[in-house]
């Protein structure tokens, strides 16, 4: 096998060939010299494709132009050829210059007169004048020795001439074998074509060898003619090379496996490969983390690092250390993993690799705030301090350094915690700001998608959904292709979590189930992926009081649910196991959950919404028991850190929850005037359900103070009508998110007002609608 050369790069060399005879119309040079072009030189394929398609279409390329001509043939045949016979087209020029390369010999000089493409130093020129060589008119196209093209002349010459005799045949040979397929259509187009025109040295000495020929072809050539099942394809390792290198940087930067068919046709040509270069076991050390297979994972770790120790220093050590404790902790061995970063500190500090230690420093932080448990007594020795002095002096290395995604990732964790600490958010803001210059300025199109997921969780936190939504739909547009598919996966899913709070549940399951299939191939964002999936279908059911349903989804969710899910979707399917237990009716053990998530979150010390979300949801908890007064100081106090905080969707719950304890003591007109102040502000969060407790909790205020009033008086009918406009509108969203028991609880209240009012009539009307509920409700649970 050939270091540099094989038959595809010799039909590149055709092409650059023609174009300098401008052999190439005016009209097709675009198309012809872009396609030299995309094969010669390196470029990102995600900048050019909207689609995680396009990312493997350069690696796809490459194998079947080394595998097949036929690329070759899409490219040339529409286009007509600029000189020759008229009416010949591209494709019949090429292969006419191909298949005048008829023997060893011609392909030495067809090497030897590629340097007549170049154009030549002053030197050379001064001596061909004076040996009266004239010199090249303007008309004439020749490459200058630095261009793309002239580089790859001279480097395809010099290769050459590097090839021991036996390479240089083995060559030739498999050109024949890679042209042989077209001879078929050459033969057409070409009267004077004979069966044993591929090889000159053959077709001149039929008539002196005879019937003898056949055997001398047979002992030249082998079965290669006859297309042996056992022959190999003729792949170079450069070609090799480039296409791991290509792959290892698609799935490190967009965090996803190579796609089935170009894994195939890899492995095809690495198995025809006479070298297989160490990177392709980290390659397959890559692929396996992806797939999740951490015993294979592990043993292509240490088998790319055992090649790789052989022939360099221990500089690289720490590297080996990094990885194994990146692919531990995936796995959950969190311990392992910490020693193992901790050793590479310690080795990147003795060898001096900044990049190195600002990366593992980086990484022990974040994986500190995931897994406090783990670190908790790596956190008491620490000389760093707490969290904030731990960025603090990874920002001020970084900036040292010149790493700039450190920088900005060390202001995007700022960001993050004094959201988590409910801190300024004018202080969060800035972070961000300062982050997204340094993205801007430095073009970091990979960081991206973390730096508009804190915009995501930021404009959510201040109650204002569109701008949340708009946000989402931005980075899905013009941003997902240049970020890491964990990105695309997490906006994509905080998208499916809006609509299916506002009752979309299959829109918010379709954008899911539409995302990249190849990409979910990857064993962390498939797990991650089925369980979000499973979170809208459980709140679906929950809704629809399909509880069965609910309770075989709550099962597998709660499984694993410390494992893969972030510290918030946890919550989420904690809340939505507690929200089972009472609709089962299952009270007690829901008083249970609540204490023991209480527990847990204060002995963590997680995000301060949670711990807000906890004390919402306690103060439902006592008023489903009948006690709201009970839940008062709680629900004061979630309303006190919610407003400090600026958690705007969890402050009007709170206000809500307060409401309805006004409600409860007799105090309609507070309740009232607090359910008015909040509600418009309420509808920017774009949370059916809680819309519809508000004004549910409205109806009943307003149905309090008609209580009061006397009977048959006008402000009695004021404040009745209200309650049923309230109590409509309650309907109408707890419709929309399909809660079944609670669109039933307000259509009994509408009958009850009706009969109250007097209107039997609608009263009859509106428990028919009940009943109707109730028997739709049976049946979809059937």
């Amino acid at each position: 096998m050939s270091r540099f050369l094989n038959p595809a790069k010799i039909g590149l060399l055709a092409l650059i060939e023609l174009y300098t005879n401008k052999t190439v119309p005016t009209s097709s040079i675009v198309d012809v010299l872009s396609f030299i072009t995309s094969h010669l030189i390196d470029s990102d394929a995600s900048t050019s494709s909207a689609d995680a398609e396009g990312r493997w279409k350069r690696a796809e390329n490459t194998v079947r132009l080394v595998i097949s001509i036929s690329d070759v043939e899409k490219v040339l045949a529409p286009h007509t050829a600029a000189s020759g016979m008229p009416g010949r087209n591209l494709w019949y020029v090429f292969l006419a210059r191909l298949w005048k390369i008829d023997s060893l010999d011609a392909l030495h000089g067809f090497f030897e007169h590629c340097s007549d493409m170049l154009a030549k130093s002053k030197d050379e020129l001064r001596r061909d004048t004076e040996i009266g060589i004239p010199t090249p008119g303007p008309e004439v196209i020749l490459l200058t020795r630095n261009s793309p093209f002239g580089a790859f002349v001279r480097r395809s010459q010099f290769e050459f001439t590097r090839l021991r005799f036996h390479d240089a045949f083995g060559l030739w040979k498999d050109f024949v074998k890679y042209r042989q397929v077209t001879a078929a259509y050459y033969r057409k187009k070409t009267p004077s074509f004979q069966r044993l025109s591929f090889d000159n040295v053959l077709l001149t000495g039929q008539n002196d060898w005879g019937s003898g020929v056949e055997a001398i072809a047979s002992v030249t050539y082998g079965d290669m003619l006859r297309d042996d099942p056992n022959s190999t394809l003729p792949v170079s390792t450069d070609d090799i090379e480039k296409l791991l290198e290509f792959q290892i940087e698609q799935m490190q930067k967009h965090g996803t496996r190579i796609p089935l068919e170009i894994r195939h046709q890899f492995f095809d040509l690495l198995n025809d490969s006479f070298m297989v270069p160490s990177l392709s076991h980290y390659l397959s050390y890559l692929d396996a983390w992806r797939a999740g297979d951490y015993s294979t994972s592990f043993d292509y770790l240490h088998r790319y690092f055992d090649y790789t120790m052989q022939n360099r220093d221990r500089s690289f050590y720490q590297y080996a250390l990094m990885n194994l404790a990146v692919l531990q902790a995936d796995f959950g061995c969190h311990k392992e993993a910490i020693a193992a970063m901790l050793e590479t500190v310690s080795t990147a500090r003795e060898n001096r690799d900044m990049t190195c230690l600002n990366f593992a420093l980086n990484w022990l932080f974040h994986f500190g705030r995931a897994n406090p448990e783990v670190t908790k007594e790596l956190d008491s020795n620490s000389m760093l301090g707490t969290g904030r002095e731990s960025l603090a002096f990874l920002r001020s290395k970084a900036k040292e350094t010149g790493m700039w995604t450190l920088w900005s990732s060390a202001l995007i964790s700022e960001a993050k915690m004094s959201l988590s600490n409910g801190e300024s958010v004018a202080t969060a803001l800035e972070h961000l700001v300062r982050s997204s210059q340094i993205l801007v300025e430095r073009n970091m199109k990979n960081m991206v998608g973390s730096q508009l997921s804190i915009n995501i969780a930021l404009w959510d936190r201040l109650g204002i959904a569109y701008l949340s939504a708009t946000t989402c739909e931005v980075f899905i547009r013009c941003h997902a292709r240049h970020s890491i598919f964990d990105d695309e996966l997490k906006v994509t899913s905080r998208q499916a979590s809006m609509l299916s709070l506002r009752g979309k549940y299959d829109e918010a399951l379709g954008i899911l189930e539409g995302m990249d299939e190849n990409a979910l191939r990857a064993w962390k964002p498939s797990q991650y992926w089925q369980k979000f999936r499973g979170i809208i279908k459980l709140r679906r059911d929950l809704h629809r009081n399909n509880l069965d349903g609910a309770e075989l989804l709550l099962s597998q969710l709660l499984q694993s649910k410390d494992e893969d899910l972030e510290p918030d979707l946890a919550f989420v399917v904690d809340s939505l196991h507690v929200e089972c237990l009472v609709r089962r009716g299952n009270l007690d053990q829901a008083f249970s959950k609540v204490d023991k998530m209480v527990t847990e979150l204060r002995d963590e010390n997680k995000d301060i919404a949670l711990r807000v979300r906890l004390l919402l949801l306690k103060a439902e908890l006592l008023d489903k028991c009948g006690r709201p007064q009970k839940g008062f100081t709680i629900a004061v106090r979630a309303a006190n850190v919610a407003w400090r905080a600026r958690l705007i969707p969890y402050l009007w719950p709170a206000i809500g929850a307060i409401a309805n304890i006004l409600t409860s003591l007799g105090e309609f007109e507070p309740a009232i005037q607090l359910l008015i102040a909040v509600l418009p502000r309420s509808l920017e969060c774009e949370n059916a359900a809680m819309n519809a407790k508000l004004y549910s909790h409205l109806g009943d205020a307003n149905m309090g103070m008609a209580g009061k009033m006397p009977p048959q008086s006008n402000k009695r009918r004021e404040f009745m009508t209200k309650a049923v406009e309230a109590i409509e509108k309650a309907f109408n969203y707890y419709s929309s998110v399909e809660d079944i028991n609670k669109q039933c609880e307000m259509m009994a209240k509408k009958a009850t007002i009706m009969k109250v009012v007097g209107d039997n009539v609608l009263a009859n009307d509106y428990a028919a609608a009940y009943l109707a509920l109730r028997r739709d409700a049976a049946q979809m649970k059937i």
